[in-house]
């Protein structure tokens, strides 16, 4: 039996930017995947995916905005009463792009609640089912932006080193009921999230020159280092933050 049939993951952001690759591949492995996100068009884009690969019985998709806690609370919640949640996969993101001086504290609250917020709601409801079966798997993305040399980011590589934070905590908390906590930082792959950079042309070469491995990232990059830290395999892997980037940032 495939080791991820019968998993039941629960992934925010999953229909959007490498959400829907990866979602994808998850459900190919044989996963029910529990997919949480807001833009009706990625969903649409998602749905049809899935049904054009035959992978659409495995799949659930809730629409919720994340900011507002106690809907995806209720969304959980119903998720949950049609079995546990052994995996938590933490990727929405929101990432606008500006002078620090120029962020108002709401939209810095903002950024925290879609990034951080809501991931920890997600972990707060699956743990209690982690912690009865022995077994749980929490997986945050992260960002290479966290290793410093970006700018005008500042609020989304503040949520990014929460997740990091986040991730040792739970870690070292839930690895004595067999759950593990890691993440991954994501170097610079083609997504609707490179838009924010003006100079296109200047970006692409600023990638290719940074990365060790002189091509682009593609998602089955990310799918492929999800699959191996939720799976059996990384059992004794947790608190770690691992780098998926061509070897842009090495450590």
């Amino acid at each position: 039996m495939n080791e991820f049939e019968g998993r039941r993951i629960l992934y925010t952001g999953a229909a959007g930017g490498l959400g829907l690759a990866t979602t994808l591949s998850l459900l190919a492995a044989g996963a029910q995947v529990l997919a949480i996100d807001h833009d009706p068009q990625k969903i649409s884009a998602l749905t049809s995916a899935a049904a054009e690969q035959g992978l659409s019985d495995r799949l659930s998709i809730t629409d919720v905005d994340l900011t507002d806690k106690p809907a995806l609370q209720d969304a959980i919640s119903n998720l949950l009463a049609g079995g546990g949640i052994d995996t938590v996969i933490n990727n929405a993101a929101i990432y606008p792009s500006k002078p620090f001086e120029q962020y108002s504290l709401e939209e810095q609250a903002r950024i925290h609640a879609v990034n951080v917020e809501a991931g920890i709601v997600c972990v707060m409801m699956a743990l209690p089912g982690m912690r009865e079966k022995g077994f749980g798997r929490i997986l945050n993305m992260a960002s290479i932006t966290f290793t410093g040399g970006w700018e005008n980011l500042t609020p989304y590589i503040q949520s990014k080193g929460a997740l990091i934070g986040l991730t040792r905590g739970w870690a070292r908390e839930f690895g004595k009921w067999g759950i593990t906590a890691n993440a991954i930082s994501p170097g610079a792959f083609p997504t609707d999230a490179e838009k924010i950079h003006p100079d296109q042309e200047g970006y692409q070469r600023r990638i290719l020159e940074s990365q060790a491995i002189k091509r682009r990232g593609a998602p089955a990059d990310i799918a492929n280092a999800i699959l191996f830290l939720i799976s059996e395999k990384a059992g004794f892997i947790t608190g770690q933050n691992l780098n998926v980037d061509g070897g842009w940032v090495m450590q």
